[in-house]
């Protein structure tokens, strides 16, 4: 059976609480660690070629 990949919603909830309970207090606003993940993840992400999906550039 496949496994599929968590949304990125999910992954930025997950690592939002990772760094939450990691955080010295006070702890902050839930917006703070929700951003502050959002950021590391996008930095994770391999980038994205624009340009088009599939080879149709017969005439």
């Amino acid at each position: 059976m496949e496994q599929q990949q968590p949304s990125i919603d999910e992954q930025i909830r997950t690592r939002a609480y990772y760094l939450w309970q990691q955080a010295d207090e006070p702890k902050g606003t839930p917006d703070q660690y929700w951003e502050l993940a959002r950021s590391e993840i996008e930095k994770e992400a391999p980038p994205v070629e624009s340009g088009p999906v599939s080879g149709d550039t017969m005439k």
